[in-house]
């Protein structure tokens, strides 16, 4: 009677990698769509002339200005009856959403890897015994 046992193991050495690359770009696109959407209720409560004094508009506001910083001034926002279109809101979407695909390009160049590396480990025991 001959007894054989064989076992592979395949170790891929880049799944790790690949892993962080795909949640670490996963976060980039869940931050940058966040902020879109957030310049896109601004841009859109501006132009139905929201009323700035309320907590909401005020805390969106706020919190949008910080990233419209450097686009203040940009190009004249056409206003009327309290109706403000904000014409540098939307450049911002643009470049933002511009730089947030090239970090993520970036971040998938420099930490991917390819599915080309696996260690393969064969192992065989035979047991052989007299019947």
């Amino acid at each position: 009677m001959t007894y054989q046992q064989v076992s592979t193991t395949q170790k891929d050495t880049g799944a790790s990698q690949r892993r962080f690359t795909f949640q670490a770009s996963q976060i980039i696109w869940l931050l940058l769509g966040l902020l879109e959407a957030a310049f896109a209720l601004r841009f859109m409560l501006k132009l139905l002339g929201a009323n700035p004094a309320n907590p909401f508009a005020t805390l969106l506001y706020n919190f949008t200005g910080v990233f419209l910083v450097p686009f203040v001034g940009l190009t004249p926002s056409p206003a009327a009856a309290g109706m403000v279109m904000e014409v540098s809101t939307v450049i911002a979407m643009v470049v933002y959403a511009l730089l947030g695909w090239v970090l993520e390009r970036v971040v998938w160049v420099i930490f991917f890897r390819p599915y080309a590396e696996t260690a393969v480990t064969k192992t065989t025991i035979t047991d052989q015994r007299a019947p």
